[in-house]
């Protein structure tokens, strides 16, 4: 019979005696997620004909490798025991404990190297032994997973953060001369109030501006998370409004109180500050926390969202207010600096520079560079008059302002911290020393 003469439903003799082919295998959770992707992509371009939008707008996902090494939903700390090697040493929760116990801020561990802490600022060593690479794999396997660990032994460089019952744990791992390293940063659970921190009352003043940019800044280790996340407490607290974070990775989590907060983490739930910057501005949101303003458009889409009624808040890793301004003016060329002044003196509402020194009471204070950006303020940023504005801080304590001496100083008069450490932690030695002597 030729192919032509064989009847529609008929089939080749070969083919008839096959065993039927079994059923296709469940859909997996990831091809569901795919399907579910190429579902709302499909709608967002519908939605984009319908509204006469070109379509493309929507930050495509990078290539595989290119994820952002970051651990999604941690696995319970001690889910991964039974898969780990047997070590005389202590695990990574009790060190981790151990250091949350002892209020220590960051635990540094390596291969080659016992664990050491940080307490109040000070690296301090402690009695285990060195730590083998066996030990520290033992460590990574408590708090990633396998392929986490493959994409780390990949790059070399790890990124993310976790959480315990009683602490979140910011985790960055990496590779050195002596072979690999990781560094663990201590964030309470529960977040410190305004009051118990014994921040200056101009920052619940500056909580209550409905727009503008305000930038908290300081080196690493300064305190500015744990001051932007009482800031945002008291605004939840206080106030009905919508609130959007932008961080890398999450460090305080926040629940809505009074105001709704959501939460998102680049590399996880975003895949750049500025992407999920500019998504925000179509998300209705009253206040914006970006957690590091890091290249210029960054800073461009947070300076439109102030300019367009949004209150930002943002980081940045300078060491005075004003060198905050010259800073973000700096990542412009000669010919848009005259305009990003005007735009800049326009949406400031404040730059708070904070550091942190050791008290008497061995324990650690803040002290801040705060200014308020008056109308005299705004003058001098459009004229680029950068010392006139720090003479004005000096003197105009009833807008709130403070230079870092005075609050040093303040400290020092309070009897929290010693005459050494003023001096120590002054930015300009010398004038401390005039405050101290009674010059000034």
């Amino acid at each position: 019979m030729t192919e032509s003469q064989r009847p529609p439903n008929s089939m080749p003799a070969a083919t008839r005696n096959m065993p039927p082919a079994p059923p296709p295998p469940p859909p997996t959770q990831t091809q569901t997620a795919s399907t579910q992707r190429q579902a709302t992509q499909t709608l967002e371009m519908n939605i984009d004909k319908s509204v006469n939008r070109p379509a493309g707008n929507y930050a495509a996902p990078p290539p595989p490798g290119n994820m952002g090494h970051r651990p999604g939903t941690p696995p319970p700390m001690a889910s991964n025991s039974q898969n780990r090697p047997k070590t005389n040493g202590p695990t990574l929760a009790q060190l981790v404990k151990e250091a949350f116990d002892k209020g220590i801020s960051d635990l540094h561990l390596g291969v080659g190297e016992p664990p050491r802490f940080r307490n109040r600022g000070e690296i301090e060593t402690t009695e285990y032994p060195e730590t083998d690479k066996e030990t520290f794999l033992s460590w990574i396997r408590e708090v990633l997973t396998e392929e986490e660990i493959k994409r780390f032994e990949e790059y070399l460089e790890f990124d993310g953060a976790t959480q315990y019952e009683f602490a979140r744990v910011r985790i960055n791992i990496f590779d050195t001369l002596k072979g690999y390293a990781m560094v663990m940063r201590l964030i309470p659970l529960k977040i410190l109030t305004m009051e118990q921190l014994r921040l200056p009352t101009v920052f619940r003043d500056i909580c209550h501006y409905h727009k503008g940019l305000i930038l908290v800044t300081g080196p690493t280790g300064s305190g500015k998370s744990t001051t932007m996340a009482a800031m945002v407490d008291y605004i939840n607290r206080e106030m009905p409004k919508h609130i959007i974070t932008i961080e890398d990775p999450i460090e305080f989590v926040h629940r809505s109180q009074k105001s709704l907060i959501k939460q998102r983490e680049v590399g996880i739930h975003t895949r750049k500050f500025d992407n999920a910057l500019k998504a925000a501005l179509r998300e209705d949101p009253d206040l914006i926390l970006v957690g590091e303003m890091r290249d210029k458009e960054t800073v461009n889409t947070a300076l439109k969202a102030a300019q367009t009624g949004h209150l930002v808040m943002g980081t940045l890793h300078t060491n005075s207010a004003v060198k905050t301004i010259e800073r973000i003016l700096n990542l412009y060329s000669g010919e848009e600096q005259p305009a990003m002044r005007v735009a800049l003196s326009e949406a400031l509402v404040a730059v708070i520079a904070q550091g942190l020194c050791r008290t008497t009471d061995n324990k650690r204070a803040a002290f801040h560079d705060i200014l308020i950006n008056t109308e005299a303020v705004k003058d001098w940023v459009k004229e680029g008059k950068y010392d006139e504005i720090t003479e004005l801080m000096k003197q105009a304590s009833f807008d709130g302002m403070i230079t870092m001496n005075q609050a040093l100083f303040n400290l020092y008069q309070e009897g929290r911290i010693d005459e050494e450490t003023a001096l120590e932690m002054s930015p300009t030695p010398n004038e401390m020393a005039q405050f101290l002597r009674g010059r000034v």
